[in-house]
C-alpha cells in the first residue's frame, strides 16, 4: 500500500471522525439546553406565585400606608386639631395651620405652620422630603401675594 493511499484513509478517517464528534457534541449541547430550558420554566412557574404573593403584600402594604395617611388626623397621638390639617399627598402629606381654628373663632391671634408627613413601619423619607425639611428648618420659606389682572 503506497504512502498516498494511507494518507486517503487517514484523511477520510480523520473527517469521519470530526463529523461524528460534532455531531455528538451538537446532541450533548442540545440535550443539556433542553435540560435547562425544563429547570427554567419550573422555576418561573414556582417563582411567578411568590412573586404574586410579594406583589399582593406590597400593594397591601402601600394601601395600608395610604389609609394611614388619611385617618392620622383622627388619632388621638396626632397632636393638632383635624379641623386646622390640610392633606395635599405629595410632596409631603400635610400643611397643619396651627390655631387657626381658634384665628377663626376670634379666640387667638396666631399660628404656627407645620409641614407633616405620615410615615407607617420603617418608611422614611424621601430625598425631595428631605429638601423640603431642611430648608423650612432652615426657615428659607416666604410670603406671596399674586394678584391677577382683571382682563
Amino acid at each position: 500500500m503506497a504512502f498516498e493511499e494511507i494518507l486517503v484513509y487517514v484523511v477520510i478517517a480523520l473527517v469521519i471522525g470530526f463529523a461524528l464528534g460534532w455531531f455528538f457534541v451538537k446532541a450533548q449541547i442540545t440535550a443539556i439546553e433542553a435540560r435547562y430550558r425544563a429547570e427554567l420554566e419550573r422555576w418561573k412557574v414556582e417563582a411567578a406565585g411568590e412573586i404574586r404573593k410579594d406583589s399582593v403584600n406590597r400593594s397591601r402594604s402601600t394601601l395600608k400606608g395610604k389609609i394611614a395617611e388619611q385617618m392620622a388626623p383622627l388619632l388621638p397621638s396626632f397632636g393638632y386639631l383635624s379641623a386646622d390639617a390640610r392633606f395635599i399627598g405629595s410632596p409631603v402629606d400635610y400643611i397643619i395651620f396651627d390655631g387657626l381654628s381658634a384665628v377663626a373663632d376670634e379666640k387667638g391671634s396666631s399660628i404656627r405652620i407645620v409641614f407633616m408627613d405620615v410615615k407607617h413601619g420603617s418608611a422614611t423619607l424621601t430625598r425631595t422630603q428631605r429638601v423640603i425639611k431642611k430648608a423650612v428648618e432652615e426657615q428659607a420659606v416666604t410670603w406671596q401675594t399674586f394678584h391677577l389682572s382683571d382682563e
